[in-house]
């Protein structure tokens, strides 16, 4: 077993996406972090998983209960086999496979106080209000953060106290505000003006600290300042006075925050709204839970599906949280439903009370404050008619009986018939199967298909929960499917290992799709997710979205003929960084980072892509001229003699080119040419002592002997004596070179090459020749750590930030801006997903009102929610009157009848003539034999304009 604690190291190549999230100094408290959860339900082991996998010190599962038929609706790690036995002891050997760093106990005793001083936070679920209320004092009392978490068919609840002061280091997640400045005024306001590039993005109550301010150095390396009003910061009057320059940075300060007790809170609730549209529903459940506890106190059971529970509780309520008028038909359906156990729900309340979970070990980001209710009762069917019965909802000693309590078993029956096409197999799409697998999707007659052309690898494992470290290389789709299996055996399901897209339309063809009841995206790109909604618009089929980002995550809803589609709307494209920029101007690491990933994809993957495409075409004359002629290597040796030279040239030849073009002391237009966001750089001297230039020439040598299939070193000591003989070329820098200043002088010099490249034409080999050199292209990989690509970015990047007196990013930073990494957490899916799983079981519904359905986004690190109506499809009015007509004739000017193609082109090229922009796609249906191919002949068809 691994070790978490103080002295433990944190595994980057294990939790890497999940560093993104929280950090370095958050991810070593929660190593430090002793967590009980106490009921191992659907909500506790939910809770469980994600706790486990984001890297406590330890997790200690407490029950006394044993498994029965209505858990093993939501509790994945239960089987039938279990039947009889405790909980806890059965779910500690699955959920301990995990995460080899967290140790997992099971403990079946009672919870006294002595048992509880040994955590920093405990998580109650399924207990009773008794034993919440005495568990709540004894750990308020004694620093002990509490969580008490509960779930009631489709309702929610939430509470956290995380004592009378907790420091919160980070209330959002967000990296800190940088930007240059352009002007500070010398009086008792102080105000700052940033360059207009683009918004500053700074508030009032923002603190800021400044450096390379020129001039008014007082404000450099300064103690945090807050910003007053927006601009002011404080009195400069007795200051220098200001020259140029400076960059402003936020500063992310502390937060002191109280919780009440869970008594004191009962009766002066502060609650955490989830849906403005239900802005009054927390207080009438906040009495509606304190009813069932009542009931099942007496009862020794909870109300039986679809019957009611007295609700008197709320005259004996004191306080704020006594309601003026209690909504009976809310309090009825919570009595009516509080017997059910869904999936969905429990992923939705379990990922959130994770996230606390880790919130309470760490301080990073803003907890719930404190009571936080959730309810998903547009779910229940939207048919004015639709009635249930206590005998349709009545336990059947079955594995779905928790969903059968809250729907009756015909939607039972539907589920289990459903086709569905889940593409990606990824974190999503592990959440999602483990969810379709609970609520018997596709366990009779129907499929689920899944769909991931990648392996599983290290990184995956730290939310990608239905793989196990022996599973690392093997396909994904295929170990998920297996997986699930074993959650549940009756689920159908098949692997593929395709990508979606043209090439693979003869797979996922026309039968495929309408054979199908609806779409679950699980992908990672926004190419692919557009794809996959031009098929769903296509075929109308349903489409359910979703993505996550670190704590934020957001699910869409697409319904044919009710909603807009998922293309319908576009986020703003991201805001490339000027080329210019990139090649002569840097001022941020982004900069440098962007730069040294395109030297990586320019030096080691398009030379040799270029080289081979030479083969079969002549093009690219430039680059192929330099990977086939000039830097050509044969051994070992010739390659770290092209890394030195390579060295010099980017990193002091051509800066000092730079310098005799545009000296540091540079007028232009009356300003300083080296100001504003132009940096003047400096050229760096080599040496063999220097680490960072060390780590540059083995990682280049190294590069390009693999593109070139030579024998590879890592040295450092023979490299270090093979640079001592390598011969720099001198070099002065030249008048006359162009350097472009902006990328329109770049294109316009890019038009006048043709010369150039026609001289190259009689200096290459041929294409035969060509053919006879070992050339095998890159791939960029981040996650490698033996292969060099992070060590060449890394030493690029912070080689090209010094020229520019750049701050330098460790590997951790560059890794996450160079490889373009999505940071992620297992908390934000598993929400996610469950409200994905929501709107599916509205969907096999069939509800027909656009009102029931609920596009969602969440940031879990504020906390913030927002739930809204899908956009309504939109309508198009049509000049189109009894007396218009589509005038098709099936006979061509031959006399002979058309074929079907030939009648589809000349109707649709008719249909937007006549309709225009309006004609989406037109669906024809044969009025012949339906197994008629489509270039035979026919008399006519039908068709639909959509």
């Amino acid at each position: 077993m691994a070790k978490n604690g103080n002295d433990a190291e944190i595994d980057e190549g294990l939790y890497s996406r999940q560093l993104y999230v929280l950090g370095h100094d958050a991810m070593k408290r929660m190593q430090s972090s002793n967590v009980l959860i106490s009921g191992l339900r659907g909500l506790g082991v939910e809770i469980a998983k994600n706790v486990i996998l984001g890297g406590v010190k330890s997790v200690t599962l407490h029950d006394q209960g044993v498994a029965e038929w209505n858990d093993l609706s939501s509790q994945f790690y239960l089987r039938e086999e279990d039947l009889g036995k405790n909980r806890a002891e059965v779910s500690q050997l699955r959920l301990a496979e995990l995460n080899s760093y967290v140790p997992v106990t099971s403990f079946t005793g009672a919870l006294t106080n002595e048992s509880l001083t040994k955590f920093q936070v405990v998580v109650l679920t399924n207990s009773s209000l008794d034993e919440q209320m005495r568990v709540g004092d004894f750990c308020h009392s004694n620093g002990i953060k509490l969580i008490v978490a509960d779930t009631r068919g489709l309702f929610g609840q939430l509470f956290c106290d995380f004592g009378e002061e907790m420091t919160v280091f980070d209330i959002n997640g967000e990296q800190p505000l940088s930007a240059m400045i352009s002007m500070i005024t010398k009086d008792s306001a102080g105000v700052v003006t940033c360059l207009d590039e683009a918004r500053h993005g700074f508030e009032s109550g923002d603190f800021v600290t400044f450096t390379e301010v020129q001039g008014m150095t007082e404000l450099n390396g300064c103690d945090p300042i807050e910003i007053k009003t927006l601009g002011d910061i404080c009195n400069t009057s007795s200051f220098s006075d200001y020259v140029r320059g400076g960059i402003v940075t936020q500063v992310k300060m502390p937060k002191t925050v109280a919780f009440k007790s869970l008594s004191s809170s009962m009766a002066e609730p502060e609650f955490m709204v989830t849906d403005f549209a239900k802005f009054d529903r927390p207080g009438q459940l906040h009495v509606g839970f304190q009813a069932l506890h009542a009931f099942e106190k007496k009862h020794s059971r909870l109300p039986k599906p679809w019957s009611q529970v007295n609700t008197s509780v709320n005259a004996a309520q004191s306080g704020s949280a006594k309601q003026e008028q209690l909504d009976q038909a809310i309090i009825k359906k919570l009595s009516c439903l509080a017997a059910g156990d869904l999936a969905p729900i429990n992923a939705f309340i379990g990922g959130l009370a994770a996230q606390e979970v880790m919130k309470a070990c760490t301080g990073k980001f803003m907890p719930i404050m404190q009571w936080l209710y959730f309810d998903a009762l547009e779910c229940l069917s939207d048919a004015e008619d639709a009635i249930l019965t206590e005998e349709e909802c009545a336990p059947r000693n079955c594995r779905y009986d928790g969903q059968i309590a809250v729907f009756g078993s015909k939607l039972q029956e539907l589920l289990a018939k459903q086709r569905y096409f889940l593409v990606g197999a990824g974190a999503i799409g592990c959440e999602l199967l483990k969810n379709f697998a609970m609520m018997g999707l596709a366990s009779g007659e129907g499929e689920v298909i899944v769909t991931d052309m990648d392996t599983i690898e290290k990184s995956n494992l730290n939310r990608q929960f239905l793989f196990r470290p022996w599973d690392v290389t093997k396909m994904k789709s295929e170990t998920a499917a297996a997986a699930v299996k074993q959650m549940n055996p009756s689920i159908r399901i098949t692997g593929h290992q395709n990508r979606v897209g043209p090439d693979t339309e003869k797979i996922y063809d026309d039968d495929f799709f309408e054979s199908l009841d609806g779409v679950t995206n699980a992908l990672d790109n926004v190419d692919a997710r557009m794809y996959m909604d031009r098929r769903c618009v296509y075929y109308c089929k349903p489409l359910l979205e979703s993505g996550t980002l670190g704590t934020k995550g957001n699910v869409q809803v697409v319904i044919p003929f009710l909603t807009e589609s998922y293309s319908s709307s576009q986020d703003p494209p991201e805001k490339s960084i000027p080329i210019c920029t990139l090649k002569n101007f840097p001022n941020a690491i982004e900069h440098t980072l962007q730069w040294a990933r395109d030297e990586f994809e320019g030096l080691f993957k398009q030379p040799a892509e270029n080289a081979l495409q030479y083969m079969t075409l002549w093009s690219v004359l430039e680059a192929v001229y330099k990977s086939l002629v000039t830097d050509y290597p044969h051994s070992w040796e010739d390659c770290v003699v092209w890394a030195r030279n390579h060295w010099q040239c980017q990193y002091n030849n051509n800066i000092r080119q730079l310098l005799h073009n545009f000296p540091p002391d540079q007028v232009s237009s009356g300003a300083p040419f080296w100001s504003g966001p132009k940096r003047c750089p400096h050229p760096l001297e080599f040496s063999t002592n220097n680490d960072l230039h060390m780590d540059y020439i083995m990682a280049a040598a190294n590069l390009l002997a693999q593109s070139y299939g030579l024998p590879c070193s890592t040295e450092r000591s023979d490299l270090t004596k093979l640079l001592q003989d390598v011969k720099v070329p001198e070099f002065t820098p030249k008048s006359g070179v162009k350097i472009h200043v902006s990328d329109q002088e770049l294109q316009s010099a890019n038009a006048s090459i043709g010369k150039r490249l026609e001289e190259l034409k009689t200096r290459l080999p041929s294409a035969e020749a060509a053919s006879q050199f070992k050339l095998c292209p890159i791939e960029f990989e981040k996650d490698d750590e033996t292969n060099f690509h992070m060590d060449f970015i890394v030493a690029a990047s912070n080689l090209r930030a010094e020229n520019y007196d750049i701050p330098p990013a460790d590997r951790h930073k560059s890794k996450l801006i160079a490889g373009k990494i999505i940071p992620a957490i297992a908390t934000t899916t598993a929400a996610v997903v469950g409200l994905v799983c929501l709107e599916l079981l509205k969907i096999v519904q069939g509800h027909k009102k656009l009102k029931s359905y609920k596009n969602g986004f969440m940031n879990l690190a504020l906390p913030f929610f927002a739930f809204s109506e899908p956009i309504a499809a939109p309508k198009h009015k049509i000049d189109w009157t009894l007396w218009d007509r589509f005038e098709v004739k099936g006979i061509q000017p031959n006399g002979e009848e058309m074929t079907l193609r030939q009648m589809t082109e000349i109707v649709t090229k008719v249909s937007k003539k006549k309709l225009g922009k309006h004609v989406k796609a037109l669906v024809f249906e044969l009025c012949c034999n339906d197994e008629t191919e489509e270039d035979v002949e026919v008399p006519y068809v039908r068709y639909t304009i959509r």
